[in-house]
């Protein structure tokens, strides 16, 4: 595991957006595409802003780039709490990917439990063959340590069969549906962005506190043979000792 500690969030995310320029364009030389999961929440929004600006967006071959998602809340695609809309309306629509490699999380005219089987259907048929899952898995983080749909106590935290999974979140009053810590520990990369001083107590517990996945199920996600990192901002990580 990497730790990267920011000025802020600003900082954070065109530190990240180089490194992120440099890992595709790197991978890319041995391979012709590029898989990634992405992450719904404020911190990869301002991210995919940035990626879609004049600065960054002729800098990867989005051609070559396969988008899917790590969760989504079981809304309408055209619902302003929809993971895919908000990368759609904010990275997406702006930049030259092919359509075809844009693998949408469905919720609409299906169950919520169909739309998990279907969305294992794909990535089981996409990486049937492959020692890794995804490139990369871009991920955030609650101020309750949850990370995807992953939340404190909920079952799904313990599902080690199924790489999507469907429940009710009854404090939300909605279905999630989210990736499995199966699917994502196969992956070759995974990043955490995390700014905000009210992340910081949830911060230190996930990366120095006792392991307590029911608590704080970002503890669980710990890649199988690929890498970690963490970037973070300093109020984020103002209570963490590596910090002092």
């Amino acid at each position: 595991m990497q730790l990267h500690i920011y000025k802020n969030a600003d900082e954070l995310n065109e530190a990240f957006a180089n490194w992120l320029i440099n890992y595709i364009n790197t991978t890319l030389q041995t391979q012709n595409k590029f898989t990634i999961a992405l992450s719904g929440g404020n911190t990869p929004k301002k991210l995919n802003e940035l990626l879609a600006s004049e600065k960054y967006k002729h800098k990867i071959d989005w051609t070559k780039l396969h988008f899917f998602w790590g969760d989504e809340r079981f809304v309408p695609l055209n619902d302003e709490r929809n993971n895919a809309k908000m990368a759609f309306d904010t990275l997406l629509n702006c930049v030259s990917v092919i359509k075809e490699n844009i693998h949408i999380i469905q919720t609409e005219n299906i169950t919520p439990e169909q739309s998990a089987k279907q969305y294992e259907n794909v990535l089981q048929q996409y990486f049937q063959e492959t020692t890794f899952s995804f490139d990369l898995v871009l991920l955030g983080m609650g101020n309750d340590g949850h990370t995807l749909s992953l939340f404190p106590h909920q079952p799904v935290i313990q599902e080690n069969k199924k790489w999507v999974s469907s429940f009710w979140l009854e404090n939300q009053n909605m279905y999630r549906i989210t990736l499995t810590a199966l699917i994502v520990n196969k992956a070759k990369c995974v990043t955490f962005l995390v700014t905000g001083s009210d992340k910081a107590t949830a911060l230190k517990e996930v990366l120095e506190g006792e392991k307590n996945i029911d608590m704080f199920p970002s503890q669980i996600i710990k890649p199988e043979k690929g890498l970690l990192y963490w970037f973070v901002d300093e109020a984020a990580a103002s209570l963490l000792s590596s910090n002092k």
